[in-house]
């Protein structure tokens, strides 16, 4: 029998339990419904392999600029040039 992958949204809640937590991915409870902790640092690893947070963070960015939000005096830029 074929197992249901598990919603994204309950993924993302269990990697942020465990982060805000700071649990170990073997500790996350299975009574919350978010998955094994293994279930949820498989998907973080395919998320971050595809781009997905660097997106969020530059969607994130934008939405915040766009309502004023952002103090940019106190922004920090780090530049990588070749040599």
């Amino acid at each position: 029998m074929a197992r249901i992958p598990l919603e994204n949204q309950l993924c993302l809640q269990g990697i942020l339990y465990v982060l805000y937590n700071d649990v170990s991915w073997q500790l996350l409870p299975l009574e919350l419904g978010f998955g094994s902790g293994q279930t949820c640092w498989h998907r973080l690893g395919r998320w971050h392999e595809v781009g997905v947070f660097e997106r969020l963070h530059q969607i994130l960015l934008i939405e915040l600029h766009s309502a004023s939000e952002l103090d940019w005096s106190r922004a920090c830029v780090e530049a990588l040039t070749s040599a």
